[in-house]
């Protein structure tokens, strides 16, 4: 699904226009990148939980070339699915 198509399916469902629901969505997805960074986690029962996560450094191989390149440690946003939405897949 694409940005749009959600938009598309948030108005139809909300019964607002395209802009308004542009709108919510962009908010709802600010407001979303706001609280993983300020308590490294957001959780929506049912749906899942979005979480900080920490990568090791590690060393990786080039495929081109078979050269071994260091990769720096880093974090990340994983996602771990309710019970309930990984019972549905």
């Amino acid at each position: 699904m694409t940005k749009n198509e959600l938009i598309d399916a948030v108005a139809k469902g909300a019964k607002l226009n395209k802009r308004a629901a542009g709108d919510v969505i962009d908010t709802t997805f600010e407001a979303l990148a706001r609280a993983i960074k300020k308590d490294k986690r957001f959780q929506v029962p049912g749906f899942g939980t979005f979480m900080v996560r920490s990568r090791k450094a590690r060393k990786v191989r080039n495929p081109q070339t078979g050269a071994e390149i260091a990769v720096n440690a880093s974090k990340t946003v994983g996602f771990k699915p309710a019970p309930a939405l990984k019972k549905g897949l």
